[in-house]
């Protein structure tokens, strides 16, 4: 018997109950995350949603169910998680604050593919600007006007007036 074999054997046993719990958390949340990737894939599905948001709201919801999991398992391993959780509730708020026009963009981008005001190969005029839409980004939608490209950003097509001139969907104005 070595010297160490009491310590470690007191070790094992103060920490297995601790490990027990922490498996069954993460497992649970695994199950969730899942669950919850299938309940998104079959919504989105059934209602003819863009893939680009498809993905986004899958990921978006993985990434939700991970934090929720770390703080869990972190709080059953007893540490304590209120600094954590204030922490990042202030990042993600200065965050928010420092990123709000992108995430302006990166919203109005979403609901531009959701709500579907003009499409791919649509004669628009927005901003001075008239030409084709040849790309519809999550930050921003490209369109060729007289062989130039503009990119115009999604906040601003979503609050300005457009002016749909020719749908590729009908071929009329």
């Amino acid at each position: 018997m070595s010297y160490f074999e009491p310590y470690i054997s007191y070790i094992v046993a103060a920490l297995m109950p601790i490990a027990i719990k922490v498996l069954i958390i993460l497992l649970v949340f695994y199950v969730l995350a899942k669950t919850s990737r299938k309940v998104i894939l079959g919504v989105t599905d059934r209602l003819n949603i863009d893939d680009h948001l498809v993905a986004i709201f899958a990921r978006t919801s993985n990434i939700t169910v991970i934090i929720f999991a770390s703080v869990a398992a972190l709080g059953t391993m007893g540490i304590n998680v209120s600094a954590l959780v204030a922490s990042l509730g202030l990042t993600g708020f200065a965050l928010g604050f420092a990123l709000k026009d992108t995430i302006s963009n990166f919203i109005s981008g979403i609901l531009i593919l959701l709500y579907r005001p003009f499409e791919i190969g649509d004669c628009i005029r927005i901003l001075g600007y008239e030409g084709i839409v040849v790309a519809i980004d999550l930050r921003y939608t490209e369109i060729d006007s007289e062989g130039n490209k503009v990119l115009i950003p999604n906040s601003k097509l979503f609050s300005d007036p457009i002016t749909v001139l020719q749908s590729s969907a009908t071929g009329t104005s």
